[in-house]
Order: C-alpha cells, then structure tokens, then sequence
C-alpha cells in the first residue's frame, strides 16, 4: 500500500459484506483504495477479500482499545458492520482520528448525540445505509418529495421489508432461512413498535409484536403476514411527512411465523440477559422446563408447555417447537451462557439454507397523496423491490445490504456527498446517487400509481 491510497476500513466480515467488498475492490484500482477487513475471525476474512493485492484481511477484537485506535486512525472511512451496540464505540474512534463512518443497522441515539461535533470536524456518519434500514428510506423519500413536488401531500405511508427464502426453497415447516445475522432473527421487536395507523397512534411491548399481524399481497410472489417493526414515527419529520394519518414501517414473513414465534417470546427463550451456570451440560429438554412456572415430574413437558402458552397440545405451534428441538433430550453441548444463546445455535442448525437454495428480499411501499391543487385528486402509489439470490452463490440480502454502503463509501471518498453530521439516507445528497447508481447495478424498483 502507497501513502497516496485512501484506506477503506471495514469491521466486520459477516454474511452481508460480501457485495460490499466485492464492489470496493472490483473498483479499487481506478479510484486507487485500499481495502483492510478486520474481523474477529480472520480466515473469514480472508476468504472475504480471496488475496486481491488491494486488501488485507486481519483478526480484530474491537473491545481491544490499542487495536481499535491503531486501526482506525489510518483510516479515511470506516464501514462498521458490527451490531448496533458498537457503533457509539466506533463512532467515538472515528470523531478522534478524523474518519467518517458508515453503518447498515438501526441509528443509536448516542451517535446521533454526536452530530455537532462531526460537524464540527467536517465529517458524515451515515447510518442506516443497508436494506431495511436503508434502500427503503430511500425509495419511500423520493416518492414523496415528487408528491411535494406536485403540490400535493402524503396521507399514508406503508413501508415492508423482509429478506426470505424464495418460494421453491422453502423446506420447514416455518417457512424461513438465515442469511443473515441470526441474533437479529431471534431478537426481532426487542425494542418494541410505535406507529400510527388511520389517526391513532400504536404502542405495542415486545411480548406483543407478533400478536398484531395482518396481510398483504405483493405481486408475484403472494401472501405474506406483516408484523410492526421498531419505532415508525420517529421517521416522520426525516420523511418531511406531517399530514400524514398513517404511517407504517412493518416486517415480512410467510404467513404462519408469527404465531409460533409469539410463543418463543412468551416462554423467554429470547432472554440474552440472564447468564444461566452450567446451561452447556443440560438438555433442550431441560432448558424449556425451566421456563415453565413450576416443575412437575408426574406429567409430561409437552402438554404443560402447550397449557401454559394456552396453545393446542397437537396443533402446529406445538409441531414447531418440537421440530426446533425445544423438546429434545438432547445435551446443548455449547459454550452458551443465555437462553439465547441457545436459540441462536439452534435457528443455525435448524433454519440453514437448504443445498441450492437462494433467498429473496422484498421491499414494498404503499403510499397515498393528496393534491389539493386538482381538487383533492387522491393517488395510491405502489412501489416494490423483488430481488432474488443466487443458488448456494450470492444471497440477495448480501447484495442489498452491501451495495448501498459501498456506493456511499464511493460517493464520500470521490467528495460527492457534500454531508456532514449524523444522518441517515433521507437526504437528496444521499438517496439520488445511491439509487441511480443502484439501478445501474440492476436493483430497480416496480411502480404502479393509481387514481382512488
């Protein structure tokens, strides 16, 4: 590497970097980047980057301070890919020694605590710049600055993701598959939903979420069941929305998972706080006995699991939960300490992509406007993204997730992106290039608009 090169850094080397490392280095040489990607596994990375002369692969701890600093401070951008807990971390690094980050998850309210002083330095931190978080914040804003635009205004916004297995490599009974992160599968809705919807605003807890579900029907490829997801009105004001009576951001899945997952939360099986002794030595048997309020030796486990989630003893939840194993005499055998942990080992095992199968990811918007100007004219707007894996090659998350990211790292080091501050991709800088570059790479959106 020449002093001359900009260094990307990027922390992480999970299942959605691969579009996103592919892309720098296919483009390293005639922007003349180089790439480092540092992960906790180092042979994963390596595998990631596959020797090109423009990277370097290396094991890193980021909770190791001197590694940290050391790594970052010859950085001119850094992609953090870890989970959301440590983008304050990095964040805080980055401010230090003058880099600007990009992530893909959620924002955290303390980075964005960090706005002025990036500022301050001149530089952007960008977050949610994947999928969803991301590519549908992106689409949704510039369908509603061109109703804006028009004069007219947004009266409903429905916005639903979901990265799934596609229809013909569906092969459990809960019609799912990881290809991502599976930690973020199990904890879906930790944080709860907040939404509105016809007026009236939505509070729903965690042990709640996949109670309210309803359906929807995307072309093509059917029904699905949508559950609420995070927190939706604290996109309004980003959204420039403020007449709007509904506004929605929702989670996809084939129909049927949320009533058996409802049951996974309700038994606490999502619980990554509580560090349980010796859980390595039990069985999954006797891992879900202690989630029942009292044990009993004279009746069997199952029918008590079944009366106390008040759920069918022969019905299809209780045919879910066995099939995961939850009744499973079986030793855990791994190093966990939570009950999640336990749940993330056996969404692995049991939730794999089959052999040739690929996934699918599904961006849908449902939007509404009203143009005052053309006495009230109402106008339903459908946008929808159907992107599509490729079989035990390159997953469709990985692309949607990767893409993005790498176009923002592009825009930034090439000075393109005139941003400074914390953001997320609402902003025009931001949304017009990313998805004109997006749709020269064949991720491109279907519109239907309609008059009501």
């Amino acid at each position: 590497m020449t002093n001359a090169m900009k260094q990307i850094l990027i922390i992480g080397a999970g299942q959605s970097t691969s579009s996103l490392v592919t892309y720098l280095l296919e483009h390293s040489q005639e922007h003349d980047w180089f790439v480092i990607l540092a992960d906790r596994n180092p042979e994963l990375a390596r595998k990631k980057v596959a020797g090109h002369q423009r990277s370097q692969a290396i094991g890193f701890d980021v909770n190791d301070a001197a590694a940290r600093s050391a790594l970052i401070g010859k950085a001119q951008i850094v992609v953090n890919m870890l989970p959301r807990p440590y983008q304050h971390l990095i964040a805080l690094e980055c401010l230090n020694y003058n880099a600007s980050m990009i992530t893909a998850s959620y924002a955290d309210p303390l980075v964005e605590k960090l706005d002025a002083e990036a500022i301050r330095k001149g530089l952007l931190i960008l977050n949610e710049m994947g999928v969803d978080p991301g590519i549908d914040h992106m689409v949704a804003m510039s369908i509603i600055q061109r109703v804006h635009a028009a004069r007219g205004f947004v009266t409903s916004l429905r916005s639903y993701g979901g990265g799934l297995p596609a229809p013909e490599s569906q092969t459990n009974p809960l019609r799912y598959a990881i290809t991502w992160n599976p930690r973020n599968v199990l904890m879906a809705g930790e944080d709860g939903a907040l939404y509105k919807e016809d007026g009236k605003i939505k509070l729903l807890p965690f042990y709640h979420i996949f109670q309210r579900t309803w359906t929807v029907e995307i072309e093509g490829v059917g029904t699905f069941e949508v559950y609420p997801n995070r927190d939706s009105l604290s996109y309004k004001a980003e959204l420039g929305l403020q007449r709007e009576q509904t506004i929605i951001r929702g989670t996809l899945r084939y129909p049927g998972w949320s009533e058996t997952w409802q049951q996974i939360i309700h038994l606490g099986l999502a619980n990554e706080a509580l560090r349980i002794p010796n859980l390595k030595e039990l069985s999954y048997r006797e891992l879900t006995e202690m989630c029942l309020p009292q044990t009993e030796s004279k009746r069997k486990l199952e029918p008590r699991v079944a009366e106390y989630l008040g759920i069918s003893p022969t019905g299809r939840i209780m045919e879910n939960l066995r099939w995961l194993g939850l009744f499973s005499r079986e030793s855990i055998g791994i190093d966990a300490e939570s009950v999640a942990d336990v749940m993330i080992h056996l969404i692995r095992q049991k939730l794999a992509m089959p052999p040739g199968g690929r996934d699918m990811v599904i961006l849908h918007h449902e939007i509404e406007a009203v143009y005052p100007e053309e006495n009230d004219r109402k106008e339903s707007i459908t946008s929808t993204l159907i992107e599509y894996g490729e079989p035990d090659g390159q997953t469709a998350i990985a692309k949607t997730v990767g893409l993005p990211v790498a176009i923002a790292v592009e825009l930034i080091l090439d000075g393109k992106l005139p941003l400074t501050g914390c953001h997320i991709p609402t902003h025009r800088a931001v949304y017009e290039p990313v998805l004109a570059k997006l749709r020269e790479n064949g991720i491109t959106f279907k519109e239907d608009i309609r008059v009501l």
